[in-house]
């Protein structure tokens, strides 16, 4: 399983990191990347990194908001700098198998983000 930890309510301008603790999968073998989900609306990735270590962001989040992995802890982060009210949702970190990437096969149950 994955699960996110770190999300909680920040002023703008704020910073939070997000942890995502994983157990049962290899982090360094895969493809993961941070999801977000506004009420309403369908999961939308925000960043993503690959298993060379190539990474992918939105512009909305380009400059703000840094995708990493631990993989001696087997610990994906997403650094969320200089937030906003817009970057208020939830937040899903997702992996893919070994054979994958960008189909975000496994996924936690989120953190929230609020930005007020």
């Amino acid at each position: 399983p994955l699960v996110e930890s770190g999300g909680g309510s920040v002023q703008p301008g704020g910073s939070l990191k997000l942890s995502c603790t994983v157990s049962g999968y290899t982090v360094s073998s895969r493809c993961m990347a941070w999801l977000r989900q506004d009420p309403g609306k369908q999961r939308e990735v925000t960043l993503s990194i690959d298993k060379a270590g190539r990474t992918s962001y939105s512009e909305f989040v380009k400059g703000r908001f840094t995708i990493s992995k631990d993989n001696s802890k087997n610990t994906p982060y997403l650094q969320m700098n200089s937030l906003k009210p817009e970057d208020t949702a939830t937040y899903y970190c997702a992996l893919d198998p070994p054979s994958s990437c960008g189909i975000w096969a496994h996924m936690g149950q989120g953190t929230q983000v609020t930005v007020s």
